[in-house]
């Protein structure tokens, strides 16, 4: 099984070295699959086909090996197998490296619904704040074998590029390949100028190249180090899951990830038979019901803004931890996933925060404007935050693009806010490399 890889929140550069400098990530293994996939009429008209379905489904096992079954007793059916759309989610043990993970997960949340036990509703934690990370996706050309041609955001996110595997290389003088280091290298299509235009691209018209996303989360409840994947083709989908990571995080400060409230609130991902329209051969707008993967978020948002308001009291601080250990506030948020963002300290605890040279020092939150010494900074102070930048050699504009999509637009007005990302910047000035990683995985996803 292929094991796909996301980048955890506030990830740190790990050390160079022959591999190349990396940022640390998470794996991913196991799938639910939104939907199921039905005989094609020719295929239907088979006694023995059926009962090859039949038999695969009661197995439950994929529908790629019923349709190989299929296959090797019956060459002529092209296409004995076609997608249908359904109001419920398809897990299976063969989409899992632990087989007892679609047990456990059909368990606690299946459900009877007058057609068998089935998966219509789950709850989800995800591991971290930026959805680009959440929600992965791309343009994509599948030949038989592999991936052929994918969209790709340049660093500065401006231009989608159309991206192919670079030809191998053959020595000079022979025929011999040239192995090559860190996997296939990859290059701009060369046919139209490495530009992603759907409109203009043979592919795309042809409906070879089309949207391909997928959803990245943790369940509750399910014993897996790893995380759990979702895939969709879906715009209407991706759009709505889009609209509501957003109203979330600005509702929480720049939070997704990790549970939602005190009361231990989760997102719900769901299915709702939903209209949707789409352009027909004949240029004209067709409408039909469709069901739709839905992301809800079922919570109290009067409790989510008052946690902001108070500081977010949901944040448990170990100051002795942090001073033992010389790093920024050492955090516990119960049951976290993927672990949290350091925050503010209660007005009558004491910050502590890392000095220059690595080791701690305590600030008494009650005093911190009276009894700083002499070459102190504020750290509301916007100005210090933008010369400690130019000394870590980053432009101020990636980071307030950065600090804009990680805490949210309004960083700046809010003098905790400001005392956040000051925090942040302190954190890494023996290591601006890692700050730098982190940046440009987040403004390069947009």
């Amino acid at each position: 099984m292929n094991h796909g890889e996301i980048a955890l929140r506030n990830a740190q550069a790990a050390p160079v070295t022959v591999l190349g400098h990396r940022v640390k990530r998470i794996p991913t293994a196991g799938k639910i699959h939104a939907g199921i996939q039905i005989l094609t009429p020719d295929a239907a008209k088979h006694r023995d086909i059926v009962a090859i379905y039949e038999q695969g489904v009661a197995q439950n096992i994929s529908f790629q090996r019923i349709s190989h079954r299929i296959l090797e007793q019956f060459p002529q059916i092209k296409k004995p197998l076609i997608p249908k759309n359904v109001p419920w989610f398809t897990v299976r043990p063969e989409d899992f490296p632990n087989r007892d993970i679609p047990e456990q997960i059909m368990h606690l949340y299946g459900e009877d619904r007058g057609e068998g036990r089935r998966l219509y509703r789950f709850p989800v934690i995800f591991p971290t704040d930026i959805w680009q990370l959440i929600m992965p996706h791309e343009l994509a050309t599948w030949s038989a074998n592999e991936k052929r041609y994918w969209s790709e955001y340049s660093a500065d996110g401006r231009t989608r590029h159309c991206m192919m595997f670079a030809p191998a290389k053959v020595a000079a003088g022979s025929k011999r390949i040239i192995r090559t280091f860190g996997g296939r290298a990859k290059q701009l299509r060369p046919d139209n100028h490495g530009i992603c235009d759907p409109e203009c691209c043979p592919q795309f018209q042809a409906r070879q190249c089309n949207l391909s996303g997928r959803f990245v989360f943790y369940v509750p409840g399910v014993q897996s180090i790893d995380a759990f994947e979702l895939a969709t083709n879906s715009i209407y989908a991706m759009s709505r899951a889009i609209e509501r990571l957003e109203a979330v995080s600005c509702l929480r400060g720049g939070k997704i990830g990790g549970y939602l409230d005190s009361n231990r609130s989760t997102f719900y991902i769901t299915k709702m038979l939903r209209e949707v329209s789409r352009i027909g051969d004949d240029g004209r707008p067709v409408k039909a019901a469709h069901w739709i993967i839905e992301l809800q978020a079922p919570i109290d948002v009067a409790m989510l803004l008052t946690n902001q308001c108070n500081g977010e009291p949901l944040r448990l601080t170990d100051p002795s931890a942090t001073l033992l250990n010389g790093t920024g506030p050492v955090e516990f948020e119960p049951a976290s996933v993927a672990g949290d963002e350091p925050g503010e300290l209660p007005d009558s605890a004491a910050h502590i925060a890392a000095d220059d040279d690595g080791g701690a020092k305590v600030h008494n939150s009650g005093a911190s404007n009276a009894g700083a010494g002499e070459g102190s900074v504020e750290p509301t102070d916007l100005g210090a935050m933008w010369m400690l930048l130019g000394e870590m050699g980053i432009a101020r504009s990636d980071f307030e693009s950065y600090a804009a999509k990680k805490w949210g637009s309004g960083w700046h007005i809010n003098p905790r806010g400001r005392a956040r990302v000051y925090d942040e910047l302190r954190r890494h000035t023996n290591h601006p490399e890692g700050l730098k990683d982190q940046i440009e995985a987040v403004i390069g996803l947009v």
